[in-house]
């Protein structure tokens, strides 16, 4: 990309965007603006090619049967994971999380292959569905401050050697393995359960992706007003006594 551009790519939004996911593409592109960067946004639906130039690629959550469709077609496209290999980003929620690793099980109860993105296996939990706010503490490589969002989810991602926690837990189930992780990374791959949209939440995810494909270490400052308050209000929504 040039110094003055960001290619954003929305991927799948037919078939990947529930609880308001799309909401994560908004906020890259209106932070991107802010910051004067020229977006071109292309939102892909599954009967269309990936395209294997862009910067940032979005992928929302969805239900098993869409998941598993999405998967064969991404699996069958390539275009995502060569896009990977030229140093694209990747932001991926639920179900597209899953989608990033190796395996998960799908809607007829069978291990579908993922991408081999993320090094990390999905399966299906026994114990009561993983429902309500999180709060999280980055992983300190991130350089993030504490995460919020909203899981609602029956799977279990066990993470490999090969990636980081995206967070450790206060609130919340996560990745639903018990050892209070949620989500995973790996150099310019990103995988979590939070809705919210999760990026409207926490806008500086969406700034570390934005410096990521500028390959910065900082960006001009913004105003943070709206979001700020929207952070601090979950926050307090999620800490106050039952």
């Amino acid at each position: 990309m040039s110094d003055t551009s960001l290619r954003l790519v929305w991927v799948y939004p037919d078939l990947l965007s529930t609880y308001g996911d799309q909401g994560n593409a908004l906020v890259v592109e209106r932070r991107a603006r802010q910051r004067g960067l020229d977006v071109q946004r292309l939102d892909v639906r599954s009967d269309q090619p990936i395209p294997t130039s862009g910067d940032i690629y979005l992928i929302g959550g969805g239900e098993d049967r869409p998941q598993r469709l999405a998967s064969e077609r991404l699996l069958r496209d390539g275009g995502l994971n060569r896009a990977v290999d030229n140093g694209a980003i990747v932001f991926a929620v639920c179900a597209g999380y899953q989608i990033m690793g190796h395996e998960f099980v799908n809607d007829l109860g069978e291990r579908s292959a993922g991408l081999g993105l993320l090094d990390v296996v999905s399966g299906r939990g026994e114990a009561e569905r993983c429902v309500g706010d999180v709060l999280g503490d980055a992983d300190e490589q991130l350089r993030l401050p504490q995460l919020t969002g909203f899981e609602n989810h029956q799977g279990v991602t066990h993470l490999g050697p090969g990636v980081r926690p995206l967070a450790r837990v206060r609130l919340g189930h996560g990745n639903g393995t018990g050892d209070g992780t949620e989500g995973a990374w790996r150099d310019t791959v990103f995988g979590t359960y939070l809705h919210g949209p999760v990026l409207a939440r926490n806008p500086q995810i969406a700034d570390l992706l934005i410096k990521l494909s500028l390959d910065v270490n900082a960006l001009p400052p913004t105003d943070d007003t709206w979001y700020e308050a929207l952070r601090q209000e979950r926050i307090a929504a999620a800490t106050q006594p039952a």
